[in-house]
């Protein structure tokens, strides 16, 4: 278990809003192969919270966050979450991560009616009207698809594209999105290759996508399954163009592939974590010094910080009496909110005005460019 703050018990008469505190849960990977992409949103979290307490908090309340691991296992998620909402008692949920872990534990929230905010999946599912707790924040991952595809195709001229992706929802969802924008291009996969969640054996996959010799091999998986593939692959003789799912954890991947990383293409869909001329992303790099002098920017942590701040301004707009009800109508209703200077949408509002997905390049020394086209 991990606490940014000691939480209150609640005296209102909203679960998770004492006097001076509003709690928040997280339950996600960690601990285990995945906990880089849990443990950066957390960071990015609570950088975001400290930064709002120090400013006073929200209507006289410190945000607090308390977090769970559930070792990116759906099982071990939907126990935590409904501790989150019965023991625990918080006012919502923020940073989970994963869409295994979002199918099982989504349909708690929903019923419970807590809030479900900025998963660290841009799952499909997640974008159904009827899921009325689901505060998305990311692009889906048929919108990197469509990205990844539009560039392979129209900068490159590529037609032979491969996929390797995770055996689960998450993957295959990742997998419908690549087929759909092939097929709007008169294309298809040259060939599939899988793995199983929180493993690295990825050779069968390897096998199977080298036989194609494929231009590009798109990849649908977290850092660890995909540098080792990548690694692999250069052994191997095996050198396409491979490009990366946001849920990779960007930062991750470059770590683990060291050398190896140089071209490796990774989207995005949160600005540039350097780019200081952002003041959102200004803002970002001084709340985690301010957290941890040690820390640097990465995309991950971003995330987790946009989610953070998302959150505190729609409790800012929502007065001083907050509620679960209140606070899912004003964001669904309202779904623009102003994040130093950046006008993000969310919520509702994204399916008229979709976030953006960014491509970037893994450079020889593991830094990354910005890039608008390969």
């Amino acid at each position: 278990m991990f606490a940014a703050a000691c939480p209150l018990h609640a005296v209102a008469d909203e679960a998770g809003v004492s006097a001076d505190t509003i709690l928040f849960g997280q339950v996600a990977a960690l601990e285990g192969p995945s906990s880089a992409l849990g443990q950066g949103m957390r960071q990015g979290i609570v950088a975001a919270f400290n930064e709002v307490n120090a400013k006073g908090g929200i209507h006289g309340r410190k945000l607090s966050l308390l977090s769970r691991d559930d070792g990116y296992d759906p099982d071990r998620a939907v126990v935590q979450t409904k501790r989150m909402i019965e023991e625990d008692n918080v006012f919502a949920l923020i940073g989970a991560v994963g869409t295994p872990t979002a199918v099982a534990t989504v349909p708690i929230s929903n019923a419970s009616g807590v809030p479900y905010i900025g998963p660290f999946t841009g799952a499909e599912f997640l974008r159904n009207p009827a899921l009325t707790s689901v505060v998305n924040i990311r692009a889906s991952y048929s919108a990197e698809a469509e990205a990844w595809v539009k560039h392979l195709t129209e900068d490159l001229h590529f037609t032979n594209i491969a996929i390797f992706y995770q055996d689960d929802a998450f993957g295959r969802d990742g997998l419908a999105g690549v087929k759909h924008a092939l097929e709007k291009r008169g294309l298809e996969l040259s060939a599939e290759g899988t793995f199983e969640r929180n493993t690295r054996a990825v050779g069968g996959a390897l096998r199977v996508l080298k036989r194609a010799e494929p231009q590009a091999v798109v990849m649908v998986g977290t850092y660890g399954p995909c540098a080792e593939f990548i690694k692999l692959a250069h052994k191997a003789g095996f050198h396409p163009t491979f490009v990366n799912i946001s849920f990779v954890g960007a930062n991750a991947l470059a770590r683990e592939l060291g050398a190896a990383g140089e071209g490796v293409v990774v989207s995005q869909v949160v600005p540039f974590p350097w780019d200081v001329s952002l003041k959102v992303v200004a803002d970002y790099q001084a709340a985690q010094r301010a957290l941890d002098p040690g820390l640097t920017p990465d995309f991950v942590s971003l995330e987790g910080y946009l989610s953070g701040r998302l959150a505190a301004a729609a409790l800012e707009m929502a007065g001083p009496n907050p509620t679960r009800a209140g606070l899912l109508q004003l964001i669904n209703e309202v779904g623009k909110f102003d994040v130093s200077g950046s006008v993000i949408t969310f919520g509702s509002q994204m399916l008229d005005a979709p976030p953006k997905v960014f491509l970037t390049v893994i450079q020889k020394d593991g830094s990354f460019r910005a890039v608008d086209r390969l």
